[in-house]
């Protein structure tokens, strides 16, 4: 490096001599023979004055006379052979220019188009200094090379003359096929404007314009333009003054790669006036530019920009000045390469981009050489499509925590999902990345990163997956609630290690399990849909994840169609002023700033990465390779299956269009005799796998109500308490009465009555007159065993239970009531459906509620719910599929719960 350096700063010396040389060669002929007049003038003064004593306003021949004195040989000897000595030396400058450049400007930066015209370039890392652009003359030794400075050392400022555009076209065109011609394939990156042509600029290098080599801007694109030059300034400054830097090339010096394409930016201005804003804008970028590795060449700007630039003014169609040469010296340009030559260079240059990237890039071009390399502890950073050619990244940390998606259907929203997840997951592997992916469309996105019947594979990195929940916004709450316990986790351990953010919480606790989390709720706009208790808590809560999520590693990304309707977060722009990463997607509504309409024009398959909050200088665009087509993710998910899932439990799935099945469930397979026995009535609506269930226990009130008129949900629930407590007592150690009082059930009833048998447990088939004569029986002996009532439709036997035995004070009713209270006391549960809420009260009777101590409410509106739950307004809407659970043992309040599926139900 230190040689390189030194090579480096001998260059610079050398051509700085070699300006002061040409300089001095250049205005030789006046100001030498000016210097030795004026000198030779003083003297002849000074001696007519002294020696002659001649007045001062002595004539010419006086003057002629006094330097042929003898007195004056000395000084006369002195001048010539200065004269003479300065006109050697100068005569020697040509022949040393010409082998500068040949050592500074080797290859096509000086050489004949002829020697290179159409090749492609190799020079990966160091641009030469100098470019050719035509020759002069100053004796008869022969022309010498007339060179330019470009890229990392100089911007050029061209002005024409009348008629010169065609003369300037060939100058640039030249300059910029040595340029392609040098320096590597893709390597640079040429941008096009001029404020009078919407074509024709620079016409025979539009071959280019199918790669990423020439990008082509209308005049009215300027902005854009300098929108895009901005932005490219700000990052590449800020990826360089991370690791140290002033400029990219000292970057590119130290790492011994390429990191960033060198820019030209050409710039048409044909002597119009600039409106002040983006003439301020243009000087910005001239002074930071060269660090950043951009170059302009403007054209008929009439103004003095800042920043280095060589100009070089048109003298007419074959001659110019330029300010390296002084305004002494006339520059012959090159002759002009034919249109069809330069036409048919770019194309095979264009030809040879296509060729080294490979064509189109594929999704296979965003992952690693080798799988699971990266290290999370600072951040997240994973390519998700390209510009140009060169990967765009997406940075998830502490600058960018948060971010927003934003697209209407259609516009590739979960193309580029697939696209970012995918890239992160090759990266990370999963002790580095957690993945949460939550999807709130009618669809299964992400139902196939989750093992399915055609693939048994799964994503390591996802912990859960939820699909299908755009009714089951209790599911997104849940996600929530878990982020922020993990949160509180995460910030407890912080405080103990004495760390403010994850990087120190891993360093201090090496031995801890702390990834990095990444949440991802696609239409999250569901989850705040309604005005009620779901959405006031879920707003809290983002909110609090938003704001402290990034200390602890744990990142949230949004996506929406169009975020502007939510109205839970009027006034409320905290979560989104975190989501400082912004993806639009083409077409995309509200999600950068107000004046960046960069989606409106982005193309389709393409998107807008914004790191900056989405004003407009941030603006990236790239195109985002197939990401969710058949067999392409899914070949990914297999290697990282076949890698990392012996370590790692598949995912929990969510999916609301399917109900779970009983004996498919985690809770039902770990129920074993001994303990308390719990009835399973359905799956509980959490980020773990659990099931809302009753404990019967001996306290009062341990009985269970399912009200409602839903006959597939009551018979679900009523059947999934009956197998899971049978499943919990030995045989014959608990007896099973079963009442079934709606006919359309009786079917059902008698199935699950014939499983209990075969299981070895007794069960006693009641009639309705059974059950109120039975009743008083249940009521005044204790059982020697546990006993289960199963009641069916308990509301069509209250007739029969409100009638009195002859001779009876009692009603079958009166009984059901004392067995209702004191039953569980004595090991006697009643379960049982009632059609009506109603109903149910006059079976209870007059402050009798107490001795339901847990209910599940089918279509039942939540305004009846409230005398069940402790007074409380309960906020329920009855959904197909879904039941209200309440336990006043356990529950604050209700909640929603999934009826499992009966096996033969599904059958």
């Amino acid at each position: 490096m230190a040689k390189a350096n030194e090579q480096k700063r001998r260059v610079v010396t050398a051509l700085g001599t070699m300006r002061e040389k040409l300089g001095m060669v250049l205005g030789a002929a006046q100001a030498g023979r000016q210097i030795a007049e004026t000198e030779l003038a003083r003297l002849q003064l000074e001696q007519q004055i002294v020696r002659v004593g001649i007045d001062n306003a002595a004539g010419d021949e006086e003057l002629t006379a006094a330097l042929r004195s003898p007195v004056m040989a000395g000084v006369r000897d002195k001048l010539n052979a200065q004269h003479a000595a300065f006109y050697t030396d100068a005569a020697t400058v040509p022949a040393r220019l010409r082998d500068l450049v040949a050592r500074v400007a080797p290859g096509p930066a000086s050489l004949p188009p002829s020697a290179w015209l159409g090749r492609a370039g190799r020079e990966p890392l160091k641009p030469p200094p100098l470019w050719r652009i035509g020759s002069s003359t100053m004796d008869d030794s022969g022309p010498f090379p007339v060179v330019v400075p470009l890229l990392d050392d100089s911007h050029l400022a061209i002005t024409t003359a009348v008629r010169g555009r065609a003369a300037v076209e060939s100058l640039i065109e030249g300059l910029l096929l040595r340029v392609l011609s040098t320096m590597e394939l893709g390597s640079v990156r040429i941008h096009l404007w001029d404020v009078a042509q919407l074509t024709a600029v620079l016409p025979n290098l539009y071959p280019l314009s199918r790669t990423s080599a020439v990008t082509l801007y209308d005049p009215d694109q300027l902005g854009v333009l300098l929108d895009e030059v901005t932005g490219h300034i700000r990052r590449i400054h800020a990826h360089t003054m991370q690791a140290g830097h002033t400029s990219l090339r000292g970057l590119r010096d130290q790492l011994g790669q390429r990191v960033e394409p060198w820019r030209i930016v050409v710039l048409f201005g044909n002597g119009e006036t600039w409106a002040p804003e983006p003439l301020r804008e243009l000087k910005r970028i001239a002074g930071a530019a060269l660090a950043a590795g951009i170059s302009l060449i403007t054209v008929d700007i009439p103004t003095i920009l800042g920043g280095a630039f060589e100009n070089i003014r048109m003298l007419d169609e074959h001659h110019a000045a330029t300010s390296m040469t002084g305004p002494n010296l006339v520059v012959d340009l090159d002759p002009p390469i034919p249109s069809a030559e330069v036409s048919a260079a770019a194309s095979r240059l264009a030809d040879a981009i296509v060729e080294k990237q490979g064509g189109p890039r594929s999704f296979r071009d965003l992952l690693p050489a080798e799988l699971g390399q990266e290290n999370s502890a600072r951040e997240l950073r994973a390519p998700v499509g390209f510009f140009e050619g060169d990967p765009v990244e997406v940075v998830i940390g502490d600058a960018s925590p948060h971010a927003l998606i934003g697209g209407p259907s259609g516009s590739g929203k979960t193309n580029f999902l697939y696209a970012l997840l995918g890239s992160l997951a090759a990266r990370y592997p999963p002790d580095e990345l957690a993945l949460y992916l939550l999807d709130f469309k009618e669809g299964v996105s992400f139902a196939g990163l989750a093992p399915g019947r055609r693939d048994a594979s799964w994503l390591p990195h996802a912990r859960l997956i939820g699909v299908n929940v755009n009714t089951d916004r209790e599911f997104g709450l849940a996600l929530l609630r878990f982020l922020a316990d993990e949160l509180r986790r995460r910030s407890a351990a912080a405080k103990e290690h004495e760390v403010t953010d994850l990087a120190g919480l891993r360093q201090q606790d090496p031995d801890g399990h702390w990834p990095r989390i990444v949440a991802v709720i696609d239409e999250f706009q569901y989850l705040f849909a309604g005005r009620d208790g779901v959405t006031n808590q879920a707003t809290a809560l983002l909110e609090d994840i938003a704001r402290r999520g990034r200390a602890q590693g744990i990142h949230l990304i949004l996506a929406s169609q169009d975020i502007a309707g939510i109205d839970a977060f009027w006034g409320k722009p905290a979560v989104f002023e975190q989501c400082t990463l912004r993806i639009a997607m083409p077409k995309a509504r509200r999600v950068l700033a107000e004046t960046n309409n960069a989606a409106v024009a982005a193309p389709k398959w393409h998107a807008v990465v914004n790191h900056d909050s989405g004003v407009a200088h941030g603006n990236q665009l790239a195109h985002v390779p197939d990401a969710s087509s058949k067999d392409i993710f899914s070949s990914l998910q297999r290697e990282l299956w076949e890698r990392y899932a012996q370590e790692h439990q598949r995912p929990r799935l969510f999916d609301g269009a399917h109900s779970p099945v009983l004996e498919h469930s985690a809770a039902f397979a770990g129920l074993t005799p001994g303990g308390p026995p719990r009835a399973l009535l359905g799956q509980s609506i959490d980020v773990e796998d659990t099931a809302c269930a009753v404990e019967l226990t001996g306290a009062p009130g341990r009985n269970l109500a399912i009200m409602g008129t839903a006959i597939a949900e009551a018979l679900s629930i009523m059947d999934a308490a009956a197998r899971s407590l049978a499943k919990q007592y030995p045989p014959h150690e608990v007896e099973f009465l079963v009442a079934c009082l709606v006919d359309r059930c009786a079917s059902a009833v008698g199935e699950l009555a014939d499983g209990l048998e075969s299981d070895g447990h007794r069960v006693v088939r009641l009639s309705d007159v059974e059950l109120g004569e039975h009743m008083a029986k249940l009521a005044e002996e204790p059982p020697e065993h546990a006993r289960i009532l199963l009641l069916y439709g308990v509301d069509a036997a209250l007739p029969i239970l409100e009638q009195k035995q002859p001779g009876q004070l009692k009603s079958g009713l009166d009984h059901f009531r004392v067995v209702l209270k004191q039953g569980p006391g004595k090991g006697t549960h009643t379960i049982g459906w009632w059609r009506s809420t109603a109903r149910l009260k006059d079976t209870l009777g007059f402050a009798g509620t107490d001795d339901i101590g847990a209910w599940a409410a089918l279509d039942v509106q939540g305004a009846e719910l409230s005398q069940f739950a402790a007074g409380q307004v309960v906020h329920w809407s009855p959904r197909p599929g879904r039941a209200l659970f309440f336990d006043r043992s356990t529950h604050v309040s209700p909640e929603v719960m999934i009826p499992f599926d009966r096996l033969e139900h599904q059958a």
